[in-house]
């Protein structure tokens, strides 16, 4: 473990099996016999108990990981975790909850078989917020998952244990999703890349297939563009949606010049000055000098969408406190967290609201591709302000005062959840206080070919920060 007093970075790179590597690199290691799924695997655990302080990991299993059952895929032996929501043979899901305790799974779920086919050795379960509904990673019953730029700070959720597992070097890769920004929102916290498909574009988990409106994309959390990139071609491999366009491997940036589209508000109106917009418009201006053209545009959406939006997610938290019995009886909901609860409470006040909440985000797919499908992406912010420190989104925060954070915190990236289409946050530089910022890249259903390529261009043409290096 290395930290630094002032800043309270923590990390857990070291001169042993993994390094510096991303997945690529340990994976070609690993295809020429320079190393071996176990080693690698035998050194990532070291590495997570070297970062224990970042209470990131919710179930290990690192003297028995879970080892490819042939040497298959393009990310053959790399280490890695999986987010505590999706089923491993083996492995409880306790969903960050301590509502029920999570039995060992009997088979690996829909989502979890294609994640496997990338050839990976799955150490354990990365943590998460109750049910994946924060934007941090702060259980009440457990010490919070921490930022490893600087461990006083959020690291975001829902897939916070990952991005943290990440970010510190435990792995180069890890399982997340996205059900409003839970695989961007911690990418962005922990400088790194999450990329959330198009809706259809993998196997959905079966929780997912049961949602009037599917909003739940499932992808992975990565430092590099190019493991991103290595991994969508994997599982593509796997399975294949007909009704999308292939992706293949994106290996680079493309050649044609680009219209793009510039959206610096929502609905509580423009971005102020400050880091994030800096950031946006500094990857605006690095666009521009590489011939694309870059446009500002205002957001197609009002306010109407965001209560929509707020109105199905509570939705989501009273299916979980009215149903959990019966998937579990071991389930109480008076043991659930207030944000859930509250959640529940909000919805219920205008339950009768459902049918226009359901079609108003139905309707959202169709003003996007009519103000937003004339350009091949859209430049905008990943997160609403800088990240912040460990406690501002608590759930223990008193509801309404957690509900206005999140909402403004949590602005940007649930348009691309609502309306199916897919979305890459990218690291922009470092806030004044030393914490990452991501800008996001969002483009039409199925194109999320164009969106790697223009990460691609970032990352060559302002490396990403590092915590090492």
């Amino acid at each position: 473990m290395t930290a630094d007093a002032q800043t309270t970075r923590i990390h857990s790179f070291a001169d042993d099996a993994l390094g510096e590597h991303d997945a690529v690199a340990l994976a070609e290691l690993v295809r020429n016999g320079e190393r071996s799924p176990r080693e690698l695997a035998a050194a990532a655990a070291d590495r997570a108990r070297a970062v224990e302080e970042l209470a990131a990991v919710a179930y290990e299993s690192y003297e028995q990981p879970l080892l490819p059952a042939e040497p298959t895929g393009r990310l053959y032996g790399v280490p890695t975790f999986v987010k505590d929501n999706a089923d491993i043979v083996g492995m409880p899901s306790n969903h960050g909850t301590q509502a029920f305790q999570g039995k060992p799974a009997r088979e690996h779920g829909g989502y979890a078989r294609q994640f496997l086919s990338a050839g990976m050795t799955v150490l354990g379960k990365s943590t998460l917020p109750e049910f994946g509904f924060n934007a941090t990673t702060e259980p009440p019953f457990a010490p919070p998952t921490r930022n490893p730029w600087h461990t006083g700070y959020s690291v975001g959720g829902s897939s916070g244990g990952s991005a943290a597992l990440v970010a510190a070097g435990v792995v180069p890769i890890a399982h997340g999703n996205d059900g409003g920004g839970s695989i961007r929102i911690p990418a962005a916290c922990a400088g790194l890349v999450g990329l959330k498909p198009s809706r259809g574009r993998h196997i959905d988990s079966a929780m997912a297939r049961k949602l009037p409106i599917n909003i739940v994309s499932e992808g992975v959390l990565t430092r590099t563009v190019r493991d991103t990139a290595a991994y969508t071609a994997a599982v593509e491999e796997f399975w294949r949606n007909p009704a999308l366009p292939p992706i293949g491997c994106v290996e680079g940036p493309g050649s044609k010049p680009l219209r793009i589209a510039l959206l610096l508000e929502n609905v509580g109106g423009p971005v102020p000055t400050g880091p994030v917009r800096s950031a946006v418009e500094k990857v605006a201006a690095t666009l521009e000098s590489h011939g694309h053209r870059v446009e500002s545009v205002p957001l197609p959406f009002d306010a109407a969408l965001e209560t929509a939006f707020l109105h199905y997610w509570g939705l989501l938290a009273t299916f979980v406190a009215s149903t959990g019995k019966i998937a579990d009886r071991s389930f109480d909901a008076g043991r659930l967290d207030d944000l859930t609860l509250g959640l529940r409470r909000h919805f219920l006040r205008s339950a009768w609201r459902l049918p226009l909440t359901l079609y108003r985000l139905r309707a959202a797919a169709a003003t996007y591709e009519r103000a937003l499908g004339p350009y091949d992406a859209v430049l905008l912010p990943t997160l609403g302000h800088e990240t912040p420190e460990l406690g501002y989104l608590s759930p223990t925060v008193p509801f309404d005062e957690l509900l206005d954070r999140l909402r403004t915190y949590v602005s940007f990236t649930p348009i691309n959840n609502i309306t199916g289409t897919p979305s890459i946050t990218i690291p922009a530089g470092l806030s004044p206080s030393g914490l990452p910022i991501g800008v996001q890249f969002a483009g039409t259903r199925g194109n999320e070919r164009t969106l790697l390529e223009l990460a691609y261009l970032l990352e060559a043409e302002n490396p990403f920060p590092r915590l090492v290096g």
